[in-house]
């Protein structure tokens, strides 16, 4: 098995830890093997799409889903370190409303699974990020959604001393209260 699988303080959403095997020449690490991942996890799912963004110290990306074609994600860091949230947005969910964080680093090579249904978001903590996701659908920009990053009834405590820097997207993000949400 290449994973250490724990689960998180929201049901669903996963940490895997691969094992990596370094000597003084470097590392090797399966970052991904779909047996090992339905083993692991207990998920039969299928990516379609991978993703791989850049972003310096203080972006903020999200808090981003889609309403309609939810994306499960696995998502990781390959360069620097990202402070990583994800929300339950799911009213049915005893969870509803309830965040996580997880760093996500290159030193550490942690992985998360975002199960549908949750909205994700990072802010770079390291002077560059470069952020990998497999998502198990694909972008529908129509469908996308945006979270307010610093909603009061949400109450993420984002590692910041400054401002963050926001897509347009992102700036214009609504609260939990206004937000489309799953059921």
């Amino acid at each position: 098995m290449s994973y250490v699988v724990t689960k998180t303080d929201l049901p669903g959403a996963l940490l895997l830890e691969p094992k990596v095997f370094g000597d003084e020449r470097g590392f090797f690490f399966e970052s991904f093997n779909q047996r090992d991942f339905q083993e692991a996890t207990g998920l039969d799912v299928t990516f379609v799409q991978d993703n791989h963004s850049k972003s310096a110290k203080g972006v903020l990306r999200g808090l981003h889903y889609q309403i309609q074609h939810p994306q499960g994600k696995l998502v990781r860091v390959i360069e620097g370190s990202v402070f990583d949230v994800v929300v339950d947005l799911r009213r049915s969910s005893p969870y509803f409303g309830k965040w996580l964080s997880i760093e996500l680093s290159a030193e550490n090579k942690r992985q998360l699974w975002i199960p549908p249904g949750f909205g994700h978001g990072f802010v770079v903590t390291s002077e560059t990020a470069e952020f990998l996701y497999k998502s198990t659908d694909y972008w529908f920009p129509e469908h996308e959604r945006n979270l307010k990053w610093n909603d009061p009834a949400l109450g993420i405590q984002w590692p910041m001393d400054v401002k963050p820097k926001l897509a347009a997207k992102d700036l214009a993000g609504k609260l939990l209260s206004e937000s489309e949400l799953f059921l």
